[in-house]
C-alpha cells in the first residue's frame, strides 16, 4: 500500500484539559496493481497498533470509507482505490465509569445531546482526573435511557470535541453511531460553527481581524502550547476575532474558530499581545495593562476573584443535524462570573 496522505486534527494529550477536535482522518490509496484483498486484513497490516477486532468495529461503525462509500469487513479491495479511515484518539487506559453527576442540558433529542458546561469541570478522564468528569456524567445519563450503551457501542460515549476545564459553554455529543460519524466529519471538515466570547488584556487595535499561526506544544514545557507563525511546528490554526466592547485596559471580543487546536484562542490571543484575562497558563493572571496605582491593583485583584479562571465562554454552536440534515444553531448566555467581571470593568471605564 502507498500512503498518499495523512491528515491529523490534533494529538490527544495525556492531560484531560485540552483538545477540541478529537478525530483523525487517514487517507490511503491502493496501488493500481493491487490484487483483491480483505480490507480488515489490509488495514491491520498498515495501521500501527491496530487489531483486527478494532478495525472490524470501525468498519461496522462506518468509520471506514472506500471511494466514499461504506463497506463491510469482508470487502475486498482492488487497485487504485481511496480508503478513508476516521479514528478517535481515546486513551484506552482511562476507563469511563458512569457517575450520577448533574448536567446542564441545553438540548436533547434521539441523536444529539447539547451540554452547557460549567467552568471548572474536566471533560474527559485523564491523568489526575480519573472521575468526576463530564463524560462520567454523560455515560450515566445515556445508560439511564439505554443500558446497552457502552464505550464499545458508542466510543467515548459520543464525545467528538471538548473544551478546556476552565472554559465554559456549549458542547455537542452524539447519542448514536450515525450521529457520531456525521458530527466527527463536520468537525474534521471545519463546517461546524463555533463562536466564543473572551475578555482579553489590552485595547485591541483593530475592530476585527484574523490570526493565522500554527499551534503546537511548547518545545520545552509540554503542558503549554505555542504559536508558530512560520508553520515550522504544530498544526494550522485560524481564529477570526471581532471587538464587541472596549474597556481601556481590557477588551471584550468574539472569536470564531476556523480550526480547533488545543488552547487555540488562548494561544492566538497571547500571540498578538492580548492574553485572556486571568489565564494562568498564558500570562493573563497578572496585570498586563493599566496603571501603577494601588487602587487599580486592588480593583484587578477583585476582578480575578470574581472570575477565577480564564474569561472564555463557548457561546454558540451550529451544525447540520445528523437526521434532518438541517442546520441548527444553539446559543448560551454568559456565565455569572464572566457577566460580573465584564460589568465591573464597564463601571470602572464609565467612572474613569
Amino acid at each position: 500500500m502507498k500512503l498518499n496522505e495523512t491528515e491529523t486534527l490534533d494529538d490527544f494529550p495525556a492531560s484531560a484539559d485540552g483538545n477540541d477536535e478529537l478525530y483523525q482522518k487517514f487517507v490511503y490509496r491502493t496501488d493500481k496493481g493491487q490484487e483483491p484483498f480483505r480490507i480488515d486484513k489490509y488495514l491491520m497490516n498498515r495501521i500501527e497498533g491496530a487489531t483486527r477486532n478494532k478495525i472490524q468495529q470501525a468498519i461496522r461503525n462506518n468509520m471506514v470509507l472506500v471511494d466514499g462509500k461504506e463497506v463491510k469487513p469482508n470487502y475486498k479491495l482492488k487497485g487504485a482505490q481511496e480508503i478513508v479511515v476516521y479514528t478517535d484518539m481515546a486513551p484506552d487506559e482511562n476507563e469511563i465509569v458512569p457517575e450520577n453527576i448533574p448536567l446542564n442540558i441545553a438540548y436533547e433529542d434521539a441523536s444529539v445531546l447539547i451540554i452547557n458546561k460549567n467552568p471548572g469541570m474536566v471533560v474527559h478522564p485523564g491523568s489526575g482526573n480519573p472521575n468526576g468528569t463530564l463524560i462520567n456524567a454523560v455515560a450515566y445519563h445515556l445508560q439511564q435511557q439505554n443500558a446497552a450503551i457502552t464505550e464499545e457501542t458508542l466510543p467515548r460515549f459520543g464525545m467528538v470535541h471538548r473544551i478546556d476545564k476552565n472554559t465554559s459553554g456549549l458542547l455537542v455529543l452524539a447519542k448514536t453511531e450515525k450521529a457520531m460519524r456525521s458530527l466527527a466529519k463536520q468537525f474534521f471538515d471545519h463546517t461546524v460553527s463555533r463562536k466564543y466570547i473572551a475578555l482579553v488584556w489590552g485595547d485591541v487595535e483593530a475592530d476585527e481581524g484574523t490570526i493565522v499561526a500554527h499551534v503546537g506544544r511548547n518545545l520545552r514545557f509540554r503542558k503549554l502550547f505555542e504559536a508558530y507563525p512560520e508553520g515550522d511546528h504544530g498544526k494550522e490554526a485560524i481564529t477570526h476575532y471581532k471587538v464587541l466592547e472596549r474597556f481601556g485596559y481590557v477588551t471584550l471580543v468574539q472569536c470564531i474558530l476556523e480550526t480547533g487546536r488545543t488552547h487555540q484562542i488562548r494561544v492566538h490571543m497571547k500571540y498578538i499581545g492580548h492574553p485572556l484575562f486571568n489565564d494562568d497558563f498564558y500570562g493573563g493572571d497578572k496585570i498586563v495593562k493599566g496603571t501603577v496605582y494601588a487602587k487599580y491593583k486592588q480593583f484587578v485583584d477583585n476582578c480575578f476573584e470574581l472570575c477565577p479562571r480564564q474569561a472564555l465562554h463557548a457561546k454558540t454552536l451550529g451544525f447540520v443535524h445528523p437526521d434532518s440534515n438541517e442546520e441548527i444553531l444553539f446559543d448560551s448566555v454568559l456565565p455569572q462570573d464572566m457577566e460580573a467581571v465584564i460589568e465591573k470593568w464597564r463601571r470602572y471605564t464609565n467612572r474613569s
